[in-house]
């Protein structure tokens, strides 16, 4: 995967767009956190980039070096800095309880990985800390193959559920979740009505 997404991230253009997703840009300014907040799977930066922008201390990190080149550029366009590294969560050394936010957008894992890959990411985040999260649902398959360039795992294992988010972090009070329709224009490769997830989380202290 990881040259597959070197490959995408290569190209002059940026593949999902310079703006940030907008349920996250939505979500962060409604929640009005500050502190630090964490990004996996963060490709070119564009969400990283506005939470810089809006004062928060960025950690992101990605498995492509051709995304962290491009993010350090956009940062650099937009006058900001992020902390961005190059590869996978249990490469990283981070702290648990030490960020105020997790977003987790768009960031799909293959089956074997995913569940533990979300309850390492959960340990990061302090109590009362938040998650945000969008993803594409198990139902964009038949968005997908209406529209191919909606974008989007093609493998059912790998997309989200209300049940999975429920069964994932019920650690979690629940702010917001649901599964809905969007119309995405996400540079090249989102485009077109999806179906999608959306979860926002308060983690409960313990």
């Amino acid at each position: 995967m990881k040259d597959f997404w070197n490959a995408r991230y290569k190209e002059k253009a940026y593949a999902y767009g310079k703006n940030p997703n907008l349920f996250f840009k939505d979500s962060l300014d409604k929640l009005n956190v500050s502190g630090k907040i964490l990004l996996p799977a963060e490709g070119e930066g564009r969400n990283a980039v506005y939470a810089a922008k809006k004062g928060l201390d960025v950690l992101a990190f990605d498995i492509s070096a051709e995304g962290k080149n491009k993010a350090l550029k956009l940062a650099q366009l937009e006058n900001v800095e992020i902390d961005y590294r190059v590869g996978e969560l249990n490469q990283l050394n981070l702290k648990k309880n030490n960020f105020d936010v997790l977003a987790l957008i768009y960031a799909h894992f293959p089956e074997n990985q995913k569940k533990e890959l979300h309850q390492e990411l959960v340990k990061l985040i302090k109590p009362n800390g938040y998650i945000i999260l969008e993803g594409f649902s198990v139902n964009n398959l038949a968005y997908r193959e209406k529209n191919p360039n909606v974008g989007g795992p093609a493998n059912a294992n790998m997309l989200y559920s209300v049940e999975e988010m429920r069964d994932t972090f019920k650690d979690f009070e629940i702010i917001e979740l649901q599964e809905t329709e969007v119309e995405l224009n996400e540079g090249q490769f989102h485009n077109g009505l999806a179906c999608v997830i959306r979860f926002i989380g308060k983690k409960i202290a313990s």
